[in-house]
């Protein structure tokens, strides 16, 4: 009989971490930081070093969002997704996360219409992420509120050119909504 062998659960992982004294746990977190652009940006977030927590998130969105149609780049909605998903696992700041929702919303109505997309995934993807950002300016304080959705707003207007009932879905948003952008 074949032993199926499983992978390892984060309850395993922790069993073990627990025998590391202070030193073994700092050179585990010294490599893991060594090993990824990405792990640097989550302990970079989580512990709010630097000057900005939100460049390498805004870039990947910015990577996913608006490639460079010259060098053959894809879009890709799930690997934009990812860096909001990403920096909501390392901080999670409300204020910081509707940024790079609205971020997202800006560059990928700016892609579609600098270079004419017609994607209906890639719209309704950004629908679904205007959406949760309105939702989402509506939980800051009021005093950060009307920047944002006035981005959001010229995301709107961008988006009646569109066509796939992009920017009328946008409309009725906002009046569910119940908001002014």
């Amino acid at each position: 009989m074949a032993i199926k062998k499983t992978t390892p659960s984060w309850s395993e992982v922790k069993a073990r971490l627990q025998g590391f004294d202070r030193a073994s746990l700092l050179g585990l977190v010294q490599d893991l930081y060594a090993a990824s652009k990405d792990n640097q940006a989550f302990l970079h977030a989580r512990l709010n070093l630097g000057d900005d927590v939100l460049k390498p998130y805004k870039a990947t969105i910015d990577r996913w969002m608006w490639p460079d149609a010259f060098k053959n780049q894809d879009t890709s909605v799930t690997k934009a997704k990812k860096a909001i998903a990403d920096f909501r696992k390392a901080i999670g700041h409300p204020s910081g996360l509707t940024e790079l929702m609205v971020f997202y919303c800006e560059r990928a109505a700016g892609f579609s219409e600098d270079i004419g997309l017609q994607d209906a995934g890639y719209f309704d993807a950004l629908v679904r992420m205007f959406e949760q950002a309105l939702k989402s300016i509506a939980n800051l304080p009021e005093v950060q509120q009307p920047p944002l959705r006035a981005r959001l707003e010229a995301v709107r207007s961008i988006s009646h050119k569109f066509g796939y009932g992009v920017g009328a879905a946008m409309d009725q948003l906002v009046a569910e909504n119940k908001v002014d952008v």
